[in-house]
């Protein structure tokens, strides 16, 4: 399995808050020390995450972006663009595509970040789907071509941009691994501010993720890592 280097720039496209932590927060820490700028962009508010019937989707969506916001700081990331969609509504439309377009032309990711929308073997929540898909489709080809979202580059002063590859996290056919085994505690750290999602005693959540991420090593043959994060690598220009 291929090994991918730290990028200058690297933009995640995570469906709701505490998905781009568990995904790849090992991923986003390694690369923070070894000097990579971050965008992460959130997509929904994550108000529906609860099975608490005194919570108000209102309220909720407060605790999620202070969680997330707390998160982010853990691990280093300075950007973050939050789209505020509602739980569950994501929708391949055409303002979605171009609110991603437009934090693709803005920041000029080298490398985006997303969740797999392609399951066979298994169902993913229809908002991973979603925005997996539709990340693919802002990077090529709406991102580069001057006549897509054309207010973006008259109206707004930016300009088109070539995202060289996309990482799939979540996915049944990783092609690529990324080493974790020096800050798989920072992931755990971070995962940890996502108090309202935590459902599990906090010995269990650490065992769950090093258990998971030492599989995901042990299928990066060849490596020798520790923990690993991996991922679906495609690739728009070489």
């Amino acid at each position: 399995m291929d090994q991918f280097e730290a990028p200058e720039r690297a933009m995640l496209v995570i469906p709701h808050p505490d998905d781009g932590e568990s995904g790849c927060g090992g991923t986003v820490a390694k690369w923070v020390k070894e000097g990579t700028e971050f965008l992460y962009v959130v997509c929904t508010n994550g108000d529906k995450g609860t099975s608490d019937l005194e919570m108000t989707r209102e309220r909720l969506a407060e605790i999620r972006e202070r969680e997330q916001r707390d998160a982010i700081e853990v691990l280093g990331v300075q950007q973050l663009t939050w789209l505020g969609y509602g739980d569950g509504e994501l929708e391949d439309t055409h303002d979605f595509r171009g609110r991603l377009v437009r934090e693709i032309r803005r920041f000029q990711p080298d490398v985006v970040l997303a969740m797999d929308p392609v399951h066979t073997q298994s169902h993913s929540h229809r908002d991973h789907r979603v925005s997996g898909q539709v990340a693919l489709d802002a990077c090529f080809p709406y991102a580069r071509d001057a006549l897509h979202y054309e207010e973006h580059i008259r109206g707004e002063g930016l300009s088109t941009h070539k995202v060289a590859s996309v990482l799939m996290w979540g996915t049944e056919t990783p092609d690529v691994a990324v080493d974790i085994s020096d800050t798989i505690r920072t992931k755990l750290e971070a995962l940890s501010r996502h108090k309202s999602q935590v459902s599990m005693p906090e010995g269990d959540i650490e065992e769950f993720v090093k258990r998971w991420a030492r599989r995901s090593a042990e299928r990066a043959v060849g490596t020798g890592f520790e923990y690993a994060e991996t991922f679906r690598k495609i690739d728009f220009r070489r």
